[in-house]
């Protein structure tokens, strides 16, 4: 054999090795291209994220995920990975077409320049046969002499003449990438923010020329209604499986310590929570400042001994995913107890809770559902409390008439004030850590999350399972007026006889005052 021959046949088995492994032929090609090694993340207790993303990105070139969603924090490598993919789904098919998104056309354009200038390569190009024809100078757009394409676009911007993937085939031919769609200091703007999500919809949505054409969005969360926040609650008819890379994960340890170590992680966190929350671990909170802290709520192992337990139950007007959510929950009133002994202090231990999205005719079949799970409970709910507003009126009289049910209405008057009011009002119990939930319940982290982002400027997106809570703490804790509906006559009883007692007393001291003066 020549070496010719020998060196053709060991570029061919190079060559399958890289094509066969996303990570190994980004380790391969970024020293050639930068003149650095390309070094692999090592935090504690996971995999690096940028095998991660590779293995994310190699599902979508098998045709196995064709809406991907990345969740990950800046400075992480998310930009190079995902042009180094590009480049390597070239090396596999060269007629591949691709649109690359980002909020500002330069940027997508620096990426795609990137795209271009590995497969300009000379080693790129020995190892896989691929060439880009004469004229593909610009840095936004080239073309592969096989005929494949790569165009950069930003993403509230118009595409025209531009398309991604091919018709008609049964294996990966390109796809839209969107790397981050919104600018960080125009992500506030409603009216900026809904054009990238309206051009998504209406033009990108659009740009996929077969049903095996992946979009894939990668990027940090910036805002609670952002465009991932529309894939997310499925608002164009996809279910996108989504990654989330934090930059600490719930043990409080670095995604990647190389760059990023915990102690400036920890700096950056003090120094703005609310960025922090967003772009490093993807978790938007309102702007208007959270009400609620996680820490104040406590987590027990095991259940309180209740005097009381009680539903609150705040109805939806429709099962539209955009609105508020139909919330059930389940609470017992407990004294709170230090070191075994009782402090007088009353505390709502939140012993389940529902949230879901049906149709107001199935609200009464709902609501039994979760009263009979609830009565499986050690101490069974005695009463339901039902705010009184179209749905939840339906819903209040057909419960009034079954029987081993008692249902109370919650009226809003202007006494009880704004719903951020009634937020506020609730705080100071909550911060006390009056509000309990289980270490170890399947609803626990949900309620938690949603509560923390909770404002006091109604700027949060959702508060349907704040508002059951805001219900349970003013009937128990505030108003104090769970007794009365529990036991209405013994309670009217008792409040008159003292009411009497005391009416006896202060004539008797007005009596004695009548004398002494006289």
């Amino acid at each position: 054999m020549d070496k010719a021959t020998q060196l053709k046949l060991e570029n061919a088995e190079i060559a399958a090795k890289l094509r066969g492994s996303l990570l190994l032929f980004i380790q391969a090609f970024f020293p050639i291209l930068t003149g650095r090694d390309f070094i692999i993340s090592r935090p504690i207790g996971r995999e690096s994220h940028f095998i991660t993303i590779c293995r994310a990105l190699t599902k979508c070139t098998r045709l196995e995920s064709l809406r991907l969603l990345i969740n990950v924090p800046p400075g992480h490598g998310k930009s190079v990975i995902v042009s180094f993919w590009i480049a390597w789904c070239y090396a596999k098919w060269g007629d591949c077409n691709f649109l690359y998104i980002s909020y500002a056309k330069t940027l997508a354009a620096t990426h795609t320049d990137t795209v271009k200038r590995i497969m300009s390569l000379s080693q790129y190009k020995v190892l896989f046969d691929v060439h880009l024809r004469d004229d593909s100078q610009a840095k936004d757009a080239f073309t592969t002499e096989a005929g494949g394409t790569v165009a950069a676009f930003g993403s509230a911007g118009a595409i025209t003449g531009r398309n991604a993937g091919l018709p008609g085939l049964d294996r990966f031919s390109g796809a839209v990438v969107i790397d981050d769609s919104h600018k960080p200091d125009e992500v506030h703007s409603d009216l900026i923010r809904e054009s990238v999500i309206t051009n998504f919809r209406e033009t990108i949505q659009q740009r996929p020329r077969g049903i095996n054409v992946p979009i894939v969005f990668i990027g940090q969360r910036l805002h609670e209604q952002d465009l991932p926040a529309y894939f997310l609650a499925g608002e164009d008819g996809y279910d996108w499986d989504n990654v989330v890379l934090k930059s600490l994960d719930d043990a409080g340890n670095a995604l990647y310590p190389e760059a990023f170590p915990l102690d400036m992680l920890k700096i950056r966190q003090e120094k703005d929570r609310y960025v922090f929350a967003a772009q490093h671990q993807q978790d938007p909170q309102p702007a208007g400042g959270g009400l609620f802290m996680p820490e104040d709520f406590p987590l027990l192992a095991e259940e309180p001994t209740y005097s009381i337990t009680y539903i609150t139950a705040d109805t939806a007007e429709t099962e539209d995913p955009r609105n508020d959510a139909t919330v059930f929950s389940f609470w017992g009133l407990y004294n709170i107890e230090i070191e075994g002994r009782k402090t007088g202090v009353m505390g709502l231990h939140w012993i389940a809770c529902r949230e879901m999205r049906v149709e107001p005719k199935r609200l009464e079949n709902e609501f039994l559902d979760f009263w009979q799970d609830c009565a499986r409970h050690k101490m069974p709910p005695m009463v339901a409390f039902i705010e009184k507003k179209s749905t939840g009126v339906t819903l209040i009289s057909i419960l009034k008439g079954m029987r081993g049910l008692k249902v109370r209405e919650i009226e809003r008057t202007r006494k009880s004030g704004s719903k951020s009011q009634r937020f506020i009002d609730i705080q100071p119990y909550i911060a006390s850590k009056q509000v309990s939930l289980p270490a170890h319940g399947t609803h626990t982290e949900m309620c938690v999350n949603h509560m923390k982002k909770i404002t006091n400027n109604d700027s949060h997106a959702h508060d349907d399972i704040a508002d059951t809570c805001s219900d349970a703490v003013r009937i128990a804790l505030i108003d104090k007026m769970l007794y009365i509906h529990t036991h209405k006559d013994a309670l009217f009883r008792s409040t008159t006889q003292e009411a009497n007692s005391r009416l006896n007393r202060l004539t008797d001291l007005k009596k004695k005052a009548y004398k002494t003066r006289n």
